[in-house]
């Protein structure tokens, strides 16, 4: 699954992989990779794999999910795409409360106690999930784990995730792009060392060629 969901990242560009010419994050980083995962909603064929996959994880690794909760706003339609497959009740958890309204930061009925697994399309440092995750605690939900279309890996992430006691199933991952992305030809196999030092410390630009 891993790699079918690599290639099918990378045939639909929503990875691309620049290891000559980086990309600068929002946050000024510079990195060989940009991943826009918003382009799979808009590739059928990847799309199936992609929701059909997220469905198989949840069904393996959280038989006892009672709700999924996407992240806002690129979980959402993935959220409810495999809630639908599985027959289950979906919502969302917004990146702050309303200003108006109710000021719901949850959106979708959620009950105390509910069996609850988080769908991410992305994740870096983890950060934004995790208060996801958090303030699905807070409203009472059990929440068994995150299941994300991809992970970087990187190690604040991993950290992270371990302290906040949270589980993350990737139908894909950094190392797995790589090695498709070198089997296609996209890059080389000599890029493969820039990518992982990237991963492995963001903030060292070393690997950038002068």
């Amino acid at each position: 699954m891993r790699k079918e969901i690599a290639k099918g990242l990378l045939e639909i560009e929503a990875v691309f992989l620049s290891p000559g010419k980086p990309f600068t994050w929002a946050s000024g980083i510079k990195s060989p990779i940009y991943c826009d995962n918003r382009l799979i909603l808009t590739a059928p064929s990847v799309r199936d794999k992609v929701e059909n996959a997220i469905t198989d994880t949840v069904r393996e690794n959280y038989p006892d999910a009672e709700v999924l909760m996407g992240t806002s706003t690129a979980g959402i339609a993935h959220a409810a795409i495999a809630a639908h497959i599985m027959g289950i009740p979906m919502g969302y958890v917004r990146s702050g409360a309303k200003d108006h309204g109710r000021g719901n930061r949850i959106e979708g009925r959620l009950e105390p106690g509910q069996k609850v697994v988080v769908i991410e399309d992305l994740i870096s440092t983890g950060g934004s999930v995790i208060e996801v995750v958090e303030a699905l605690r807070e409203a009472g939900a059990e929440v068994l784990g995150i299941v994300s279309i991809f992970t970087y890996g990187m190690k604040k992430g991993l950290e992270r995730m371990a302290a906040a006691d949270v589980k993350n199933i990737s139908l894909t991952d950094f190392d797995a792009i790589a090695e498709a992305a070198v089997e296609s030809g996209y890059i080389k196999e000599d890029d493969v060392r820039k990518l992982q030092a990237f991963r492995d410390n963001p903030q060292d630009e070393s690997w950038i060629e002068k």
